[in-house]
């Protein structure tokens, strides 16, 4: 029995056309050879699955029953080898009913989630999101073996390896909320004094009680007090509102905050560069079209977030003063 290693398979090209016109020189031109090299090719046929396979009557060139038998298994395996070496089709996000799953922070299932799920749901209506927490160490495995689709989050936590695809959505500064009807509440700023001197509400997932302020705090030998650690965003609003604690977050988050409970904002008296949030891919999935509308939609989403955030945090134009004289 022959070997697969040593079958050419590009044979079966030939067998399918031969087997459809059943006639040596028409298979010849619709593979554009000569006759004499088709003849040549049929033979190799017959030796490589040791049989007839077309053989000569008066009533023209009749199949083996060997070759009918194969007529359709070889027509299989060429389709098959189509789908695999053409382009991948066009993706319909309208009729798809693909499952992406992307792993977020809290950060980002408050700003981009919702906005991102609403577009989904008009554009692709069978489309399902599964949305996972985002793990430390950065879940680089997930991503190579397709159970993850997307990470979202701050590039300076995540810290992806170089060779994943990677673009900024946008980018955020540290700022921190405080109850308004506190002291505190009424200010326009904080020293650092104010502000080490004061208890501390912290939103960490892990417990932990180190973040990138404390680390700017040790540097120079100061420490904050951390009276209260929570793991999610949900609550910290609401207690913050109820007490003197100062919480310190992303000024795009405390924004959201302040629409929800009487808070106020200030900034943070600590010279901390500005935070980018990215999106991780694979490689492997960046040619993948419906991967590519995926990533599409959340950089749509972020950008028009992007553009409302950074119209309110514009100034005002001061009304334009009627032109009256001043003369007396």
């Amino acid at each position: 029995m022959i070997e697969l290693h040593n079958f050419d398979l590009n044979l079966l090209v030939a067998f399918d056309l031969l087997l459809e016109e059943r006639n040596v020189s028409r298979a010849a031109e619709r593979m554009f050879v000569t006759q004499s090299a088709m003849s040549h090719t049929l033979q190799r046929l017959r030796q490589q699955l040791d049989d007839p396979l077309l053989v000569k009557t008066p009533a023209g060139m009749k199949p083996t029953e060997r070759a009918l038998s194969l007529v359709e298994p070889v027509k299989s395996i060429l389709r098959d080898i189509k789908r695999l070496i053409h382009a991948p089709e066009e993706f319909d996000p309208l009729h798809s009913s693909r499952r992406f799953v992307i792993a977020a922070t809290d950060y980002m299932d408050l700003l981009v989630l919702p906005l991102l799920i609403e577009r989904i749901a008009t554009a692709a209506p069978g489309i399902d999101i599964h949305v996972k927490r985002t793990e430390l160490p950065f879940p680089e495995a997930e991503l190579e073996h397709g159970d993850l689709d997307v990470v979202l989050g701050f590039d300076t936590i995540l810290k992806p390896a170089t060779f994943l695809g990677k673009s900024k959505l946008f980018d955020d500064r540290m700022t921190c909320v405080v109850a308004r009807k506190h002291s505190v509440g009424k200010r326009k700023e904080l020293t650092l004094e104010e502000y080490v001197s004061r208890k501390h509400m912290l939103i960490s997932r892990t417990g932990t009680r180190v973040g990138l302020i404390d680390e700017w705090l040790a540097e120079r030998g100061l420490a904050r007090r951390i009276a209260l650690i929570v793991p999610h965003f949900l609550s910290a609003p609401f207690i913050v509102a109820k007490t003197d604690m100062i919480l310190s977050l992303p000024e795009r988050i405390a924004n959201e905050f302040v629409g929800l409970a009487p808070l106020n904002i200030l900034p943070v008296p600590i010279e901390l560069p500005a935070y980018d949030l990215v999106m991780v891919w694979h490689p492997l999935r960046e040619p993948d079209p419906a991967h590519r509308w995926l990533r599409d939609q959340i950089t749509d989403v972020c950008r028009e977030l992007d553009k409302s955030f950074r119209a309110r945090q514009r100034p005002a134009k001061p009304a334009a003063r009627a032109l009256t004289s001043t003369k007396k």
